[in-house]
């Protein structure tokens, strides 16, 4: 009879409990949330596994750290408050779950950052530096600061939030147009509905009126100046058509509109709105 060594036994025994192991490790899922935390849990609904053999979830890691959750059951909750995080801190929560199943997380919006900041001091100097101070902010959003004109608010530039409820300060350089300015900021999170500061007004004494020449065109630019002049000014401007729909926008001094049709156009521009022909 062959004589059979003590590691040979061993090593046949062990061979199918590592290819066990690595098949076990190898037929597993990611399911991956990221964003920040706002002092709230989560809850995941976790379904049996393929066959009906145990719960879906393996485990679950907060920022690279294994959770203490218990997850063998039809639903569990993440107590991300056992990681002593701060309000706005990132998180990334993966659940690691066997294929053919995925757990489902409840309330994934309870990572996402929210709108609550509120405006504590606003100033514009005449010049148009907007400075703001804000505080309570849940996770970071830009601000989208937004200027009033042509009876409508423009967005004209984002400034990032800090994301954190302590008090902040934020500053923007604005354009001002001639005559009085209206400016705000807002934020918009995943519900989609705004939140926005109170308007501030100012007015810079330095930018004068603006006008256009020609007032009929047929190849040459449109020309801004400086009202009751020649001398050429920029400004933000839109072109419409007689339907409504915008064909030109931008900013400067001039705008080319030989490759408009001919007809009527409506012009927004400085603080003003009119009209022109296009032949």
């Amino acid at each position: 009879m062959k004589k059979v060594s003590l590691h040979q036994t061993m090593k046949h025994l062990l061979l199918p409990i590592l290819f066990f192991l690595s098949a076990t490790n190898s037929f597993s899922a990611n399911l991956v949330l990221e964003g920040n935390y706002q002092g709230k849990n989560l809850y995941v609904q976790n379904p049996f596994a393929a066959g009906n053999i145990g719960f879906c979830t393996i485990r679950v890691m907060v920022n690279d750290n294994v959770t203490t959750d218990e997850v063998n059951s039809s639903a569990f909750e993440i107590d991300l408050s056992l990681f002593k995080l701060n309000v706005g801190d990132a998180i990334v929560v993966k659940i690691e779950h066997k294929e053919g199943c995925v757990p489902k997380v409840l309330n994934p919006e309870v990572l996402k950052p929210k709108s609550t900041f509120e405006v504590t001091d606003m100033q514009v100097s005449p010049s148009g530096k907007l400075t703001w101070k804000a505080k309570g902010e849940n996770g970071k959003l830009p601000y989208v600061i937004e200027q009033k004109v042509w009876n409508k608010w423009i967005p004209v530039g984002e400034v990032d939030g800090n994301g954190t409820p302590a008090e902040h300060a934020y500053e923007f350089q604005l354009t001002p147009h001639s005559g009085e300015n209206t400016v705000r900021v807002k934020q918009v999170d995943y519900t989609n509905r705004p939140r926005y500061s109170q308007p501030k007004t100012f007015s810079d004494p330095s930018v004068k009126e603006v006008d256009f020449v020609p007032k009929k065109v047929k190849n040459s630019p449109i020309k801004f100046v400086e009202a009751g002049t020649e001398k050429g000014v920029k400004t933000r401007y839109e072109i419409y058509d007689s339907y409504g729909n915008i064909v030109k926008k931008g900013y400067g001094d001039e705008v080319d509109v030989s490759g408009l049709k001919s007809g009527a156009y409506y012009i927004n521009y400085d603080n003003k709105d009119a009209q022109f022909i296009k032949n």
